[in-house]
């Protein structure tokens, strides 16, 4: 990364990471630990950054941050709702009544997402929400692209369970 100082490369990325450091620890003042522990890593090791894809490398960062915190990070953290989520913006084009539906729905499925296993709902947030691809992910979580694959199935059918049989599937668009 000749030439590009870290508050170029990795300063942008920061409401991506806290955004996914909040899902992992599911509470805020967590997840601002998280993400300020990961900066100053990833200050320190910016050096080693050899790719171009910065914000992987920095999702990777917050994860590891993330377990060596909280290393039974199994949901121990009651849910906490987020109110000003980049992802979760109503359509200001809809009347009233559509809007309080659409932000129902959002929040629906929001709790659905907080009840996925750790292992599942980190691979659904990088994907949906992150739009990481397999390969990035893979890289962030420490699997094999299979394993990414397999969750992501295993996490779309249990999404698909809690949310109940009027929702939408939720498949990979082919």
């Amino acid at each position: 990364m000749p030439h590009q100082t870290f508050e170029e490369v990795v300063l942008p990325h920061l409401d991506a990471a806290f955004n996914y450091a909040r899902w992992l620890t599911k509470n805020d003042a967590d997840a601002e630990d998280v993400v300020q522990d990961a900066y100053v890593r990833a200050l320190r090791f910016f050096s080693s950054l050899r790719s171009d894809d910065a914000r992987a490398w920095l999702f990777t960062i917050v994860r590891n941050t993330w377990y060596g915190r909280f290393p039974q990070a199994t949901g121990a953290h009651q849910p906490t709702v987020y109110g000003d989520m980049k992802h979760d913006r109503p359509d200001e084009g809809l009347d009233p009544e559509a809007l309080a539906m659409q932000q129902q729905a959002v929040e629906k499925v929001k709790r659905a997402v907080q009840e996925l296993p750790s292992d599942f709902r980190e691979v659904i947030i990088l994907r949906e929400l992150e739009g990481l691809s397999y390969k990035e992910i893979a890289a962030v979580v420490g699997i094999p692209i299979g394993t990414v694959m397999s969750r992501l199935a295993r996490a779309r059918e249990r999404l698909q369970a809690i949310l109940g049989p009027s929702a939408t599937p939720l498949e990979e668009p082919s």
